[in-house]
């Protein structure tokens, strides 16, 4: 049963911008027998921020409505279906208080607080934990937490309560109402739509038919672009600088389902087969045992360095929902823990090639089989963690220089090639490292330098990443030029009066702060007081005033 004593409430429905001061003294609570978990909804709650709500059709652009508004604005935002990494523990989080979580004490009361995982599938794996719903609830209670300690963010919110059980609705209504006290919150629904629209302070609403105009709180024909910008209004999240983030790094990374364990068990039975079956090699097939042990050091990473595109994309959606504080100082992290791993695997492969035949034992072998080695896995790296593109492109391209190296280095047919077309093979660290071969290889191989030989095998070897970053430097410079010139486009259309009564109509005064920045060229308080003036006339037709009490009685029925 809920009690609501409002002692102020103002309406201002002519721009049916509601302002709303709110002293409520409530108790209300679903009581779930099985968890024994009191959910408070509202207590105390003073409203001061913006709920915008939009609305449309299945297929009308909603969630890309959502995606604009997020690449336009640096904001907080939650997905429908938001990717966390599976092995994640719930326990792990930094800075995060899990018994918050109404469905916790089940983890509790089984011991298992320490070891449940966020669950899910990545790379075709799928990992127990979560379910679906337990996963967005979590995803609030994050963001809830993370947000408490600053004002005036902006949280984007696509179909919060979809997946969600009734029972677990109230959780995620009194979040909510957390967050709308110091945040502007814009979210899809296509639940309790009706009762939505009743409790938000402005309504968009997308069509599939003119994608170009949207419909903001009854007004037709909105510039869609126009609304976007005026939408996106909120500062900027900040994360607090601490040793939290690394140490999760290391714990998520390192865990059993982190993906090391698989490389270290698949390295052992590998080339333990390789010592068994290459033992005592005569010298001169030393070209032979070099091949061998590199498909295995190459087969033993790959799966690794494969699902680094999957990695990629949850970690970006992570750190959207704000779990850690860098999505580069992850990547940096990423990339240092998987040349430890090429290390580590090319450090193994030396050793066993000495076991079997023991004529490549100097440090300049050493060398050059680690950098051969970094020459064929280094594009999967690239590709996969500093790149937008799709996992299959990423294998493509990651591929591409151990094909590459296969055609054109020579050391696989040595001597033959079109001429012209085989001097590329001097591009190749194998081709070197070949010439460094004892047995008479290298009297094979065509064009072998006479000195200088492992100085060479390392700038060929770092020829991808040389050419990956002037491709990107030069991608980038061509994007920023543009962006630039979009922006101040943007920037001039943010000056218009136009757009000063778009932000008005959203956001009421608070957006006087927001377009005094931007430098309007519109008189703000004589176009707000002629709008309030507006209002004002029309407030005695106001019927939507319980909008917020109704939606809170709909669910607690």
């Amino acid at each position: 049963k809920t009690t609501f004593l409002t002692t102020s409430h103002l309406s201002l429905h002519g721009t049916h911008h509601t302002l709303r001061s709110h002293f409520v003294h409530s108790f209300s609570s679903q009581l779930n027998p099985q968890r024994n978990t009191c959910y408070n909804l509202t207590k105390h709650l003073t409203i001061t921020m913006t709920l915008t709500v939009c609305v449309g059709a299945s297929g009308s652009g909603k969630t890309t409505f959502l995606n604009d508004v997020h690449k336009s604005h640096k904001c907080t935002y939650i997905r429908q279906y938001h990717n966390l990494r599976p092995y994640i523990a719930v326990s792990a989080i930094p800075n995060f208080d899990p018994t918050k979580l109404p469905y916790w004490d089940i983890y509790i009361k089984e011991k298992k607080e320490k070891s449940v995982i966020v669950g899910g599938t990545i790379a075709g794996q799928f990992m127990p934990g979560l379910s679906g719903g337990q996963r967005k609830l979590l995803l609030f209670e994050l963001i809830c937490q993370r947000t408490a300690s600053q004002d005036n963010l902006l949280i984007v919110l696509d179909e919060p309560f979809a997946g969600v059980t009734d029972d677990f609705v109230p959780f995620i209504v009194g979040r909510l109402n957390e967050m709308r006290k110091k945040h502007n919150i814009l979210l899809v629904t296509n639940d309790h739509v009706d009762t939505l629209k009743k409790m938000a302070d402005n309504t968009v609403t997308v069509s599939a038919i003119d994608r170009s105009k949207v419909k903001v709180n009854g007004k037709e024909g909105v510039d869609r672009d126009m609304a976007l910008l005026a939408m996106s209004i909120g500062d900027e999240y900040k994360h607090s600088t601490n040793n939290s983030d690394l140490n999760f790094f290391f714990k998520v990374e390192f865990s059993k389902n982190g993906g090391i364990l698989n490389v270290v068990i698949f390295a052992i039975f590998a080339f333990s087969l390789f010592l068994l079956m290459y033992w005592d090699s005569s010298p001169g097939t030393e070209a032979l045992v070099v091949i061998a042990a590199g498909l295995v050091s190459f087969f033993t990473a790959n799966p690794y360095f494969l699902q680094l595109c999957d990695w990629r994309i949850f970690m970006i959606e992570e750190a959207e929902a704000l779990l850690h504080s860098s999505k580069s100082m992850n990547k940096a992290l990423k990339t240092c823990l998987t040349l430890f791993i090429l290390i580590v695997v090319g450090t193994i492969q030396f050793a066993c090639q000495e076991a079997v035949i023991g004529t490549m034992t100097t440090v300049e072998f050493y060398f050059g089989i680690m950098f051969d080695l970094l020459s064929l896995m280094v594009g999967l790296v690239l590709f996969g963690l500093y790149s937008d593109l799709p996992d299959q492109m990423v294998q493509i391209l990651g591929a591409m220089p151990f094909l590459l190296m296969v055609f054109f280095s020579t050391t696989f047919s040595p001597g033959s090639g079109v001429q012209g077309i085989k001097e590329l093979r001097y591009l190749f660290s194998r081709f070197y490292l070949w010439c460094m071969l004892p047995g008479g290889v290298s009297d094979m191989m065509e064009g072998c330098p006479e000195d200088n030989l492992l100085l060479y095998l390392i700038l060929s070897s770092l020829l991808v990443p040389f050419l990956y970053v002037v491709v990107k430097v030069g991608l980038d410079t061509y994007r920023k030029f543009h962006h630039v010139k979009k922006q101040s486009s943007r920037f001039e259309s943010m000056k218009t009066t136009a757009f000063a009564e778009l932000q008005l109509e959203l956001f009421g005064e608070k957006a006087l702060k927001n377009l005094k920045h931007v430098g309007s060229n519109v008189d703000l308080q004589r176009l707000a007081s002629n709008m309030t003036s507006r209002s004002e006339r029309d407030i005695s037709t106001d019927s939507d005033g319980d909008g917020y009490d109704e939606f809170l009685s709909h669910l607690n029925k």
